[in-house]
């Protein structure tokens, strides 16, 4: 299972907040619903998140073994 708890830290490490992501790069609630409950995300959203936080993708989503 692929999760994204490390992207909360990464956003709370460059100050860019779930507001932020909403209103200054168009990201919807929803978006952020389904990396809140560890959902189903493309690859493009998780390449605007790398380059918004500047960060590599290990430091947004990682695989955890079932």
């Amino acid at each position: 299972m692929i999760v994204y708890d490390k992207l909360w830290e990464t956003m709370r490490l460059k100050n860019v907040s779930q507001y932020q992501l909403i209103k200054k790069y168009g990201f919807s609630t929803g978006q952020l619903d389904r990396l809140r409950k560890n959902g189903n995300i493309n690859s493009y959203t998780l390449n605007r998140l790398c380059e918004i936080l500047d960060c590599k993708l290990e430091n947004i989503a990682e695989y955890k073994k079932d």
